[in-house]
């Protein structure tokens, strides 16, 4: 970019503090969600006691979904407005006190029906926050991230959301190891959500400590941060809604199969393949693990060969193996975990790339909004609430590959999606109109980075 208001483009080292802060950030987000997706059967015994506690602990799962898309319209605007940093700072403070708080509730047998209202409430909190945290994170890391290299950088806050999920499965495997059951229904529940003051204390910390993003310093000082505030939402919807469209498609793809085998399972493996809490513990932490693992590396494979032919790989890939897969999850003990495994690695290089695509397919002047908006839209209707629909089929049905059947029709529809989806690779995050902004940007000498 030539113009007199541009930005340089951030050394290496400041970069890396990028990455780091919010993958890291985005960890301890996740950490809470990770946590009460592990702990369903502790949070039904302590909150939901009767024959359909699970379906009502999974029920206000899929609540704190429902409130995403309002925190998406609130704090998209205000990331668009006031900047990425500011909006990323709250947001972790409201999901790391509110997990806290639910780690000090009172339980039902102590306050009667106060108690499951109480919970639903904090996990309201959870999902308001949670609907600028993603989108902010994606945006902040995208914008500072190299061109050529946004693939690889950007995988990192999906290997922070894993790390997340693997923590809350580690501690609690650890709580039911070293304390037993028990222990854990009565009051070792609580320990895994009080974990998370310390864990947001430290992420607000690396996040207040880092500058604005260039791209959005150039709209400060191009006046055009201010106009969002007025123009932006009636920009994103009257002139980019096939972006939004595309970016729907592709996050009912993603989340559908996200929330079946990164929350659900635990609940599936437990309640419908019959294994014991520890073995499901076991598999949740070590799958997470290798799946964290693997991110990185498919992150760097998008910057070379595109987005695109990730994304299909992927998909198709998930349709053909999910009914197998499910199948070999019923032969229960560590069938399970590799059947799990399979699908975890079939689904990695869309999560890698999440961050190197759905942000460019906005303009910086709506980016953070369209993000925000459109993705927890899609994510409330079709991600948040697999775990309860998934076990409502089966109830329903009486099949235990229900949820196997909700993936591959996912997968439909995000095959469709990225028929319509702009590869993104080496594309820069500069500028204001969508169109060109995505195109790769291919003269750049090899191992040059280019900063437009």
């Amino acid at each position: 970019m030539t113009s007199e208001h541009a930005s340089p483009a951030p050394d290496a080292r400041t970069v890396r503090r990028a990455v780091a802060a919010s993958a890291i950030g985005n960890a301890t987000e996740w950490f809470d969600y990770g946590v009460y997706a592990v702990s369903v059967a502790y949070i039904t015994h302590n909150f939901f006691p009767g024959p359909a506690g699970t379906l009502l602990a999974l029920s206000t799962f899929a609540f704190s979904f429902l409130i995403r898309p309002l925190g998406g319209m609130v704090w998209g605007p205000l990331g668009d407005r006031f900047g990425r940093k500011r909006v990323l700072a709250l947001t972790i403070l409201l999901m790391a006190g509110a997990t806290c708080a639910i780690g000090l509730l009172p339980t039902y047998s102590v306050l009667g029906i106060a108690a499951p209202i109480l919970l639903t409430l904090l996990r309201a909190v959870q999902g308001f926050s949670t609907g600028g945290e993603y989108g902010g994170a994606a945006t902040f890391m995208a914008e500072y991230a190299p061109d050529r290299r946004r693939g690889f950088f950007g995988s990192f806050l999906e290997f922070g959301t894993l790390a997340g999920f693997a923590l809350g499965s580690l501690i609690v495997l650890l709580g039911e190891t070293f304390i037993g059951t028990a222990a854990m229904n009565e009051w070792g529940w609580r320990v895994p959500f009080l974990l998370a003051a310390p864990l947001g204390l430290i992420g607000l910390y690396l996040r207040t400590r880092l500058a604005e993003t260039p791209i959005f310093e150039e709209l400060q000082a191009k006046g055009q941060a201010e106009e969002s505030a007025t123009t932006g939402l009636k920009d994103l919807v009257l002139k980019y809604w096939p972006s939004m469209l595309t970016l729907t498609g592709l996050v009912i793809a993603l989340n559908v199969v996200n929330y079946t085998l990164l929350t659900y399972m635990p609940t599936y493996l437990e309640t419908i393949a019959g294994l014991p809490s520890q073995m499901v513990l076991t598999i949740m932490f070590v799958a997470q693990f290798v799946m964290m693992l693997a991110i990185p590396f498919f992150g760097a494979l998008s910057d070379r060969v595109g987005r695109k032919p990730l994304w299909y790989g992927s998909l198709i890939g998930l349709f053909v193996m999910a009914i197998p897969m499910f199948m070999l999850i019923g032969q229960g003990s560590w069938w399970a975990l590799l059947a799990f495994g399979v699908l975890g690695l079939l689904y990695i290089p869309q999560l890698a790339t999440i961050s190197a695509t759905f942000p460019a397919m906005f303009p910086a002047h709506v980016r953070y909004a369209g993000f925000a908006i459109t993705y927890n839209v899609a994510t409330s209707l079709f991600g948040g609430t697999a775990p309860l629909y998934n076990q409502a089929g089966i109830a329903a049905f009486g099949n235990p590959l229900f949820p196997a059947f909700t993936m591959m029709l996912a997968c439909v529809v995000g095959l469709v999606a990225v028929r319509f989806m702009r590869e993104t690779r080496g594309a820069s995050l500069r500028g204001t109109g969508l169109p060109g902004a995505d195109q790769p940007a291919a003269r750049a000498p090899r191992g040059q980075l280019q900063h437009k």
